[in-house]
């Protein structure tokens, strides 16, 4: 296995506070509102955001559905009552059910209505998200990591509806790095990562690899410009695999970049 470049978390994090009190002076916002998942990703963006800002220029809202497992909301509370943030629990079952019942129809195509009802779910957060930001004066803050952004394994106005994205140019290893530089509580660290989106999933499972290999992988192919066959000899995988998470990255190229306007 190969190693990626040398990281300083350190270095990053000075940067990375920099980054989010330049964004928001810029925009005139008083502060940050974020959503806290109980996962590594929005931990590390909640600590860098008091860290750059203080707590109580930043609101953080607990949204937790009914396949939200019970570590994941109690780690949640566990980043918000450490950080002493201001914020709610609210939980969007209710609202996800509602709309649901408004928008079924037995006439319509039943191929894809798990993964759209899967979904709403984070449109859902974002909505409730960007209500309070305006609430606030607020920039609502992405958790996205490079690694998940550059292979499509997040929600198009959802989850990937923020103002500003701190750790998108870091790969899940980094983010851990960065994690224990924190002193984030270590349970949050090493559970398996998940979107919380469907019962007992899990990103690993499936994204058909672990972030190790998805890290490193990507690395070679955008970072170094590396071929396919030269990929798959380096991390002793198969050719099929490493050409199955580059059509992850083609195809998912529309949810990073701004919709495309007609010019007249």
């Amino acid at each position: 296995m190969i190693d990626l470049p040398k990281f300083n978390p350190d270095i990053f994090i000075d940067n990375a506070c920099g980054f989010i009190k330049q964004t928001v002076e810029n925009a005139k916002c008083d502060g940050i509102v974020l959503g806290l998942s109980g996962g590594i990703d929005s931990a590390v963006v909640a600590y860098l955001s008091v860290k750059a800002l203080g707590s109580s220029k930043v609101h953080a809202y607990i949204l937790p559905s009914e396949t939200t497992s019970e570590q994941d909301l109690n780690d949640a509370i566990l980043v918000k009552e450490k950080l002493n943030i201001p914020g709610e629990i609210l939980s969007i079952e209710d609202f996800h059910s509602n709309l649901l019942k408004l928008c079924n129809n037995k006439k319509l195509p039943q191929k894809n209505t798990k993964l759209a009802s899967s979904n709403i779910k984070p449109r859902l957060r974002m909505s409730i998200l960007y209500y309070y930001a305006t609430i606030y004066n607020s920039l609502v803050v992405g958790t996205g990591n490079k690694t998940e952004l550059s292979v499509g394994y997040f929600t198009k106005y959802g989850d990937g509806g923020v103002d500003l994205s701190p750790i998108g140019d870091l790969y899940k290893e980094e983010v851990k790095l960065v994690a224990e530089a924190l002193q984030i509580p270590k349970q949050i660290i090493t559970k398996p990562p998940t979107a919380g989106l469907l019962p007992n999933q899990t990103d690993e499972k499936e994204l058909g690899m672990t972030y190790p290999i998805i890290d490193r992988l990507l690395y070679l192919y955008l970072d170094k410009m590396e071929s396919i066959q030269n990929i798959s000899k380096k991390l002793n995988i198969e050719q099929s695999e490493v050409e199955r998470i580059v059509n992850l990255y083609n195809n998912s190229e529309h949810k990073r970049k701004p919709a495309p306007i007609l010019k007249k």
